[in-house]
């Protein structure tokens, strides 16, 4: 078993003493894995991007596969996604999962639902399909989250070469989507009876959203990649345009203006961003007993800096931040806090890690 050991990197503008922690491996040979959900009783699930859904059993990685996951495709940043529970899972069994599918000339983002039964799927319903399709395998969105009256979030990129769609209600691209749990669209849609929008649409004007969560006082918070520079958290708000391609903090990757506005009227401002990029990922707020001088601060998994940035908020507003685990030296897919109040942390790479950071023993 792999144990880091180290003290945390303070960028605290107020620096404190740092929790010391453990990190240590859970199950590592994972084909790029993307996000995990725990299960009653501790059993983890893990998608891989490659499409295999994998569960993790009295600490080990089982080698058989859960069985009738959709087919997905898997190229670019593309294939299966996001797993999120049901609240009620202990009792209906279901599940939630966003992937890509299609082909290289035609593909999109799903949503299906169902049941885990053992060691396989059942009762596999498609919720969500974006539309429309995109010939591109990258920027794909697909991070799922559940609001307070149980409707569904879902991120949606807007498909790298598609980037203007962001800002046309008639297409899923660049979007949020807020759908009931069985596809239907909820009544209360800030675009439901417009002609010129599709129902779905919850908010619009995003690049490639890959962090979203519901905290503790039912804000929704987004995180999403910027091209050169200018990755964004975001406070959402039904209805709202967040501004992608028309304003941005980056430049393309050819060093040329994506746009020269920073802000515009109509459309709404970043709580924070970040250049150079950091590629923010996966995104948790942590509510543990575990470090409990984390209590309340928002965690964002960083691909290109290989690391975590803990965020300390205030009033809605990102006081400071600290930059975690940089001793990995990984690009980080995923960072969950889970039940017991560790923090789960997945690797992005062919030979991926789950890893666990608990407090180090006095």
């Amino acid at each position: 078993m792999n144990v880091f050991r180290g003290l945390l990197l303070c960028l605290l503008v107020n620096s404190a003493t740092a929790a010391p922690y453990t990190i240590e491996s859970v199950a590592d040979g994972l084909s790029h894995p993307w996000a995990l959900a725990f299960l009653p009783g501790g059993d983890l699930l893990v998608t891989e991007r490659s499409g295999q859904l994998r569960r993790i059993s009295n600490g080990k990685l089982q080698q058989q596969t859960i069985g009738n996951v959709p087919e997905v495709y898997a190229a670019g940043q593309g294939g299966l996604l996001d797993i999120i529970l049901d609240p009620s899972f202990d009792t209906t069994h279901r599940l939630f999962l966003s992937f890509s599918s299609g082909s290289k000339n035609a593909n999109t983002l799903e949503v299906v639902s169902a049941r885990l039964e053992g060691d396989r799927l059942e009762d596999i319903s498609r919720i969500f399909t974006a539309s429309p399709s995109r010939d591109t395998p990258h920027h794909f969105g697909g991070r799922l989250a559940l609001m307070p009256d149980q409707t569904l979030l879902v991120t949606v990129g807007e498909g790298f070469n598609f980037r203007e769609q962001a800002q046309f209600l008639d297409n899923h691209l660049g979007k949020v989507i807020r759908i009931n749990q069985d596809g239907s669209v909820p009544a209360d849609n800030p675009f439901v009876g417009r002609q010129d929008a599709l129902p779905e649409i919850w908010t619009y004007g995003h690049r490639n959203p890959q962090g979203l969560l519901v905290s503790a006082d039912g804000t929704v918070w987004l995180h999403e990649h910027g091209p050169r520079g200018g990755d964004e958290l975001n406070r959402m708000a039904a209805g709202k345009n967040y501004g992608w391609p028309a304003i941005t903090h980056g430049v393309d990757y050819s060093g040329a203006f994506v746009s020269p506005f920073t802000e515009a009227a109509g459309m709404e401002q970043p709580i924070a961003y970040w250049v150079p990029s950091i590629a923010p990922a996966g995104f948790c707020e942590y509510r543990g007993d575990a470090f409990p001088e984390w209590r309340g601060n928002l965690f964002v998994a960083a691909l290109a800096e290989k690391s975590v940035r803990r965020l300390v908020m205030e009033e809605g507003r990102v006081k400071s931040q600290e930059l975690l685990f940089t001793e990995l030296d990984q690009r980080i897919r995923e960072v969950k806090a889970g039940p017991n109040g560790n923090l789960y942390l997945l690797t992005d790479s062919d030979e991926g890690q789950v890893l666990r950071v608990s407090p180090a023993k006095k």
